[in-house]
């Protein structure tokens, strides 16, 4: 007779964090994850891999592809998010993956979970979303999926295009290198803030019938645009071709400062020093942080989904660009220093690396 195999242990997800999680997935495909023609697998914004040799034509070719997921009750709520800034968002998102490799994106896959209780029309509103913003950034949706879902999701693959020479990565920053971000940060969890508070609002169930509760978004009408229909920095890829800059390590900021700075500090072994004074706040979200008894600072450092770039670059090519296309916000340190915040008063507190969850 057989014995009974012990039972599988069971670690929640949440023991591990999506990023844990990442290095087991990893770890399990072992070669499945490597290919001949791959230049960058699991752990940066995209995979890279070659397309084309160097030669009479020209340098080598690679393409970057990444593929991002949105899930209904997750990422998303149909009660304040029109399907159509859905759409946008969709593309949106994984564009900045791209741009977040120096690359340019050109064509892109969606695989849709169509739940009962979306239209036609929905679908349509939901599409119509994802042709503005490929027109805005120039791509093309050439195939997917449609599959019945409990829940609206939405899985978007986009592939990019660049000269291998081109593309930075996450690695690369060097002590002594200037910290920057492309936009102000903080405006998209300050904008999810207002906007659910506005259905707490509208659920609360006072007022007539006829005449429902509706959300106040007064005063906040950059911040929810942040949130619901991010813009991906194809504006300043194509500003630094231009300038003849190449970051030395580059990431999008989709998690939050504090998380992103930690991914480029771990990729290129070095610290970082962010300065609490250079924080680039819009107005919009210190009102928001005002009104709801929160800090800006959080909303810059932990809140997510801004989609603009965090690069690091040497002082001296920074001074190529134009200053209104980017902030400082801190400086590449020696790796001993870790990832910290300076305070106004010049003391440093270590800064977790703590941001937007997606598992």
């Amino acid at each position: 007779m057989s014995e009974i195999p012990d039972a599988q242990p069971f670690t929640p997800v949440s023991d591990v964090g999506e990023f844990g999680l990442i290095d087991k997935m990893k770890a399990a495909l072992a070669d499945a994850a490597d290919a001949r023609d791959l230049v960058a697998g699991i752990g940066d914004d995209a995979a890279v891999y070659r397309v084309g040799a160097a030669g009479s034509d020209g340098p080598s070719r690679v393409h970057v592809i990444t593929t991002d997921a949105l899930v209904e009750g997750v990422h998303f709520d149909r009660t304040y998010v029109p399907l159509r800034a859905l759409g946008w968002k969709a593309i949106a998102v994984n564009v900045s993956d791209v741009a977040a490799m120096n690359a340019r994106p050109r064509f892109a896959t969606v695989a849709l979970g169509l739940p009962n209780n979306l239209s036609v029309e929905g679908a349509e509103a939901l599409y119509t979303g994802m042709a503005q913003a490929c027109e805005r950034y120039g791509l093309a949706v050439v195939g997917g999926d449609v599959t019945a879902s409990a829940r609206l999701t939405l899985s978007v693959t986009v592939v990019g295009e660049a000269e291998e020479r081109a593309v930075v990565y996450r690695r690369g920053a060097q002590p002594g290198d200037l910290l920057c971000v492309t936009g102000d940060l903080g405006s998209a969890a300050a904008g999810l803030r207002v906007l659910l508070a506005g259905k707490d609002r509208m659920t609360a169930g006072d007022g007539a019938a006829d005449d429902p509760p509706q959300p106040d978004l007064t005063g906040f009408a950059y911040a929810v645009e942040r949130q619901l229909m991010p813009q991906a920095r194809l504006d300043r890829i194509e500003a630094w071709a231009e300038a003849g800059v190449r970051p030395s390590s580059l990431i999008d900021v989709s998690d939050g400062l504090a998380s992103e700075a930690h991914h480029l500090s771990q990729a290129g072994t070095v610290g970082a020093v962010i300065d609490a004074g250079l924080l680039p706040v819009h107005v919009q979200t210190a009102l928001a942080a005002q009104r709801f008894d929160e800090r800006a600072e959080a909303f810059v450092l932990y809140g997510g989904e801004d989609y603009e770039l965090l690069f690091t670059i040497p002082e001296a090519e920074a001074s190529k660009l134009s200053p209104d296309t980017y902030a400082v916000v801190g400086q590449v340190v020696e790796p001993k220093e870790g990832v910290a915040l300076r305070l106004p008063d010049g003391n440093r507190v270590p800064l977790e690396a703590a941001g937007f969850r997606h598992v």
